[in-house]
């Protein structure tokens, strides 16, 4: 198959989600560093995690290389639940920090709440606190349409998920899309339009959108899907179908999809798979069961979209270290756009990024929902559940470039192995893969 094909991806140069609010909004939080600490909850480090934990410090950024060493100081304390060293550390991390500051000091201000949280075993209180919770005046989201303008994120996973699957169906009459994270539907608009456009005709399009069912107003959003989905499949004269399930990803089955014979059948995970528990939480291990669930239904192609962040299974210091490497270079990405002072981006960071910290850090077994993995593992984990690679489009890959153009020079991009990876300066943050 000639992957650099591009009949159905020219729209991709006009990607633009920002015209399509988002569906549900979150419920302003104040943080509060004036915790009070108490009911210790920690575990021993060996000497080799501190040999490692020294090696990667140096290994970081020097920029705010205080907020770091005191940050680290008070992870190590508290995981040798040291818990006098540990307030006071905490005390001088809170002198440090600001959630107007630098953007050391901004993300050191949600380290610290994570570290307390654990501390207290208060993680899971808080992460529930920060997840969705209401609708907007108008019925609409605002957070996401915010980090949607101010950061390629989010673009960037939709425009490769997306040119993906407009490649590996161009020909096809009969289209069904599963979408395990259907969130607001907008990243499927500019797919439609492109399908709608081909000149052998629109084919008949169905969508099947999985919403977790946690979330508050779940039900909702997936209504507000539906009318979205029938208000462009009339706009661009499309027969489209859309069906909205609210259940986790690991307890779908076959009967809930309904496939139907003669269906050229996508799959898309989309920040969404790390959600579902694997071996190291549930012995039935949900994550792989759900991917040979997927290969059993013989998608022509199945596209995957994943922090590039190993956060699953390691200790809980050296999971520390990597979040404060992570969430570093992506706070830093967000002063390209947004001054220090703008509420709009002390939001985004507490609604959006604050409560994935705060769970990576502070939560443990089951409670632990943002477990994030390499590519190296996903290809194990795809690999292993009979995938094979389905190299991007290399025309799709340059408009995604073209588009980080728009944002910062320091946004990079590396293709390996037939996938591609989002980066900002020396550190890749979101992985972007297609298989079949």
């Amino acid at each position: 198959m000639d992957h650099d094909a591009e009949p159905t991806t020219s729209t991709f140069h006009e990607f633009n989600e920002s015209t399509q609010p988002l569906l549900v909004k979150q419920r302003s939080r104040t943080w509060n560093h004036e915790t009070q600490l108490d009911s210790p909850e920690s575990k021993q480090m060996s000497l080799s995690h501190e040999v490692r934990l020294e090696k990667k410090l140096r290994e970081m950024n020097p920029l705010g290389g205080n907020v770091k060493q005191l940050l680290l100081q008070c992870a190590d304390a508290l995981s040798e639940n040291k818990l006098e060293e540990f307030k006071s550390f905490a005390e001088e991390v809170r002198n440090v920090v600001s959630i107007t500051g630098e953007p050391i000091q901004r993300l050191g201000a949600y380290m610290l709440e994570g570290l307390v949280a654990k501390q207290e075993s208060s993680g899971t209180n808080i992460y529930r606190g920060l997840r969705y919770r209401e609708l907007d005046d108008d019925g609409l989201p605002s957070y996401t349409h915010i980090l949607h303008d101010i950061c390629p994120y989010i673009k960037f996973g939709s425009m490769a998920a997306s040119g993906a699957i407009a490649d590996a169906l161009k020909d096809e009459d009969t289209i069904h899309i599963i979408d395990f994270q259907i969130a607001q539907g907008t990243q499927w608009v500019p797919l439609i339009q492109a399908f709608a456009a081909r000149p052998r005709g629109a084919p008949h399009l169905r969508i099947t959108g999985i919403n977790d069912p946690s979330a508050d107003h779940g039900r909702e959003n997936l209504r507000l899907v539906g009318d979205l989905f029938s208000h462009t499949s009339k706009k661009f004269n499309i027969p489209l179908q859309f069906c909205g399930l609210t259940v986790h990803g690991g307890e779908v089955t076959r009967a809930m999809l309904d496939i139907k014979p003669g269906e050229a059948l996508a799959v898309n995970f989309t920040l969404q798979l790390h959600h579902t528990p694997d071996e190291s939480v549930d012995v039935n291990n949900p994550r792989d069961g759900l991917l040979r669930l997927v290969k059993g239904l013989s998608p022509k192609v199945t596209t995957l979209v994943e922090q590039e962040s190993n956060t699953n299974t390691t200790p809980f210091l050296t999971r520390f270290v990597e979040t404060l490497d992570y969430y570093s270079a992506m706070f830093e990405s967000l002063d390209a756009t947004l001054g220090r002072e703008r509420r709009e981006r002390i939001s985004v960071e507490q609604h959006f990024l604050a409560k994935d910290i705060v769970n990576i850090i502070a939560c443990d077994g089951k409670e632990r929902v943002e477990r994030h993995e390499l590519l190296g593992k996903w290809r194990s984990r795809l690999t292993m559940a009979g995938f094979k690679p389905y190299p991007l489009s290399s025309y799709v890959n340059s408009v995604i470039k073209t588009m980080l153009g728009y944002y910062s020079d320091n946004y990079t991009t590396v293709e390996k192995g037939g996938a591609l990876l989002l980066g900002w300066k020396n550190r890749n943050l979101i992985s972007a893969s297609a298989w079949h």
